[in-house]
């Protein structure tokens, strides 16, 4: 069992702990990572699971972006500490975090990353949506209400406390 609660600044330290522990040296030159940088997260929806001893178990995080004039949230990074993997704690994050998102606001999220993953939670390819690269536009994942919305995916240039549409 776990218990999920949304990420506290003590938590910052250790959470970053188990994204270098899950994820290559470099991560931080991803795409992604610059469209973060200096961005707040959105905290109802970063997210950290403990398991029953209190250790961190899974970590999700969210940042808002806009797709052309419109705004999104941008999924990642989740990860599972390697001990953890396997019994469904990445999901439980993802479901969690996602069943929020509206209700916070947001009416779209993306990412980048696996569609066999990720498709199960509804994601599906974002076609005319453009990660800056060098990201593989196969891996450009969507989910929620993207009628009409497409082009480049840009910093969020203000606070991330409402998602006027």
């Amino acid at each position: 069992m776990f218990e999920i609660a949304q990420e506290q600044p003590a938590d910052v330290w250790e959470v970053e702990a188990l994204y270098d522990l899950c994820f290559a040296p470099g991560r931080e030159a991803l795409s992604s990572y610059r469209l973060r940088d200096g961005v707040p997260k959105v905290p109802e929806l970063s997210l950290i699971a403990r398991d029953r001893h209190g250790i961190l178990a899974g970590a999700i995080r969210f940042w808002p972006v806009h797709v052309g004039d419109a705004p999104a949230l941008l999924l990642g990074p989740v990860a599972v500490h390697p001990t953890r993997q396997g019994e469904g704690l990445g999901g439980i994050l993802i479901h969690h975090s996602l069943d929020r998102t509206g209700e916070l606001g947001w009416p779209r999220v993306m990412l980048v990353g696996d569609y066999p993953y990720y498709s199960r939670f509804g994601f599906e390819k974002l076609e005319g949506v453009e990660m800056p690269p060098p990201t593989n536009p196969d891996r450009v994942l969507g989910v929620g209400n993207w009628d009409g919305i497409e082009g480049a995916v840009r910093k969020w240039d203000s606070a991330p406390d409402a998602a006027a549409e």
